[in-house]
Order: structure tokens, then sequence, then C-alpha cells
């Protein structure tokens, strides 16, 4: 019993004192191994009668588990310590000013983004979003665009890899087909603005292969062009932040819309590089626009005789360059920080139609 009582106070005398966990792995081995002290009491039992073994089991066993208990507590306050003292080492007092060619800015895109979301919100418009890689009948069939359409062609879209039943995914070549995937799933009324990236095979100064655009879908009864202009105008009001729009209408085709309409608005361009709306004797071009054509009503699942809808279109990154005077789109996607500190804004500078949506 003495033997017994000693050898467990040395042992749990070393794992307290114990000062790394290589130290307590040691002491681990030097007791509980294949070979340890502990290890070989408990083999001591088989050559032993079986009064001692019901003397003797109980004790041995009592030890081997005291000391992996403790071994374990010690293993845990021992790693609860060094990571306490890593933590402590690796801190960074972020109470310290920033140092200003660190500060990091919001993007213009964001901030566009942000933009547009809070004005149409404020119009009564709800965000809808779907995924970049489309079905291609999401993207085209359903919003009437035939097979031999132009715009499905391999040099306008991004085909992916032919799936096994001989379908292919695209890259949605714009934000129209969150608008089916809500039809198909929302009854009306709807009324959603589609925010997102959208890809072509296209790149120049005014174009890119990977761009951003919005889409307003308004389905319900009595729908007309007249609301859809007064959108329009209350849109450009608010995020060019003028009080007067003239707005010019322009019969166009669209597969998805009928009739279509494309819209521009009043500006000035009398002072070289410079644009002003709501004056002047030029027209620039906003974006195109319809009643959402019956066809595509009927295949989304909306009986066109009871609905009737339209839909409008724009790209972010083109409403940021007029905005915000950038002549180059490219420059959006370059990662160029002497760009983004130029045009980018305050990171808390969140846009609002009561404390302004731009700086």
């Amino acid at each position: 019993m003495t033997d017994i009582q000693s050898l467990e106070r040395d042992i749990l005398g070393a794992i307290a004192a114990a000062a790394d966990e290589p130290a307590l792995e040691q002491i681990r081995v030097a007791a509980l191994g294949k070979k340890g002290s502990i290890s070989e009491l408990l083999k001591s039992l088989g050559t032993m009668s079986a009064d001692e073994r019901k003397a003797n089991g109980p004790l041995f066993n009592g030890l081997r588990d005291a000391v992996a208990s403790a071994i374990a507590a010690r293993k845990t306050a021992l790693g609860d310590s060094a990571l306490d003292a890593r933590l402590a080492g690796e801190t960074v007092d972020v109470t310290l000013p920033p140092r200003p060619e660190n500060a990091g800015t919001i993007h213009p895109v964001s901030q566009v983004f942000d933009e547009i979301t809070t004005i149409l919100a404020d119009l009564g418009f709800a965000i809808a979003e779907g995924p970049d890689v489309e079905y291609d009948d999401y993207n085209f069939t359903k919003l009437n665009i035939p097979p031999d359409h132009p715009a499905r062609q391999m040099q306008d879209t991004f085909y992916l890899a032919e799936q096994t039943d001989g379908s292919r995914h695209i890259l949605r070549t714009h934000t129209s087909p969150v608008q089916v995937r809500t039809m198909l799933k929302q009854k009306p009324p709807i009324r959603v603005v589609a925010p997102g990236r959208t890809y072509r095979v296209d790149s120049d100064a005014t174009h890119s292969p990977m761009f951003h655009q919005f889409e307003l879908l308004v389905i319900d009864t009595d729908i007309h062009l007249g609301h859809l202009k007064w959108t329009i105008e209350e849109f450009c009001k608010a995020f060019f932040e003028i009080e007067n729009v003239e707005l010019r209408a322009r019969p166009s085709f669209f597969p998805f819309t009928e009739p279509s309409v494309e819209w521009d608005l009043r500006c000035d361009r009398s002072v070289p590089g410079k644009i002003v709306f709501g004056q002047g004797r030029d027209w620039l071009e906003l974006g195109g626009s319809g009643m959402v054509n019956p066809r595509v009503l009927a295949m989304c699942g909306i009986d066109p005789d009871v609905y009737q809808g339209f839909a409008f279109g724009g790209g972010i990154d083109r409403l940021g360059m007029l905005k915000y005077g950038i002549p180059d789109i490219r420059s959006f996607f370059e990662s160029d920080l002497r760009w983004l500190r130029h045009y980018g804004f305050a990171a808390l500078d969140m846009p609002s139609l009561d404390g302004g949506l731009s700086r």
C-alpha cells in the first residue's frame, strides 16, 4: 500500500511539474507505456493468486486511472497556456490609427449597386438573385429567343462543357433569367430588381467580357407603358440627383418584350469630357425596356390574358461611368490601387435617399 501511494505521489508530482507537452509525454510513456511502471504492475497481476488479485487489482487500476486523468488535465492546461502565449505575442493593436496609404475604399461598382438597390427598394422593388451559370432554356428559350438568334452564337455567348444529355450550360448573357426564375416560382403581383454579373464575348473601352446589369420586372393586372415611364423617371431623378428628367422613347425590338422601347435621357455635352443631365440639347441612351411579351408570360406559367408587365434593363458599370466620369470600363476590373483610391468611396459612407446617394 505504501509503495503504491509513494509511486502515485511521485508520478503526479512529475506531471504537475511538466513544463511542456514533450516533457509530459515522457512521463506518460514512463508510467503508462508498454514498459511503464504502472503497466508493469498491471502485468504482475497475472502471477498473483486470486486473493492477491482481488486486493491489488483495484489499487493498480485506480492508480492508472488517476495518472491518466492527471496527464489529460495537464495537457489541456499546457495547451491553453501555449495558446495564450501565442495570442499575446501575435496581438495587433487595432486601436492604432490606420496608415493613410493602407486605407481601403468601396469599389464604384459596389457603390452604384448599393445606390440602385436603395432607390428601387424605396419604390417597392424586392431584390431577386440567380446563378451566373445558367440553363440555355432560362437564358434564351423562355425569353422567346429562337434557336437561330445571333445572341446564341459562340462569338457572343460563353458556352460551358457539354452535359451527358447533350445540353450545354452557359454563362448568363443578361440577368433576365432571374426574371424567368421569379415568374416560375412566384405568383403575381411581382415587383423585383435583378442585379448581378453577366458575361458576353466582347471587350473594348465601353464593353467588358464580364460586366454588371440590373433589370426591373413588374407583373400585375392593368400594367401599361405609363407605369414604366414613371418608374424610369423616378429612378433617374434619384440616381443622377437632379430635379428635372426628360426622357425620349424610341421604338425597338427585343424578343422578350412587345412593344419594345429604348429610352434616351436629355443631357448637355457642350463641355468636352463632361455630361450634365436634365438639361441641354443632347440625348444619352439609357437602356432598353418594354411590355413583357405574352409568350414569355405563358412559358413561365402566367396567364397573359389576366396579367401584363414591363421590364427594363441597364448597365451598372455604364451608369457608374456616366455619373462619376470614368472613361474606360476596363479599369473597373484592373485592381489598380491608385484608380481605386481616386474613384473609391469611404467604407462607412453608405448611400441613402435621406442623406444623399453619393459623396
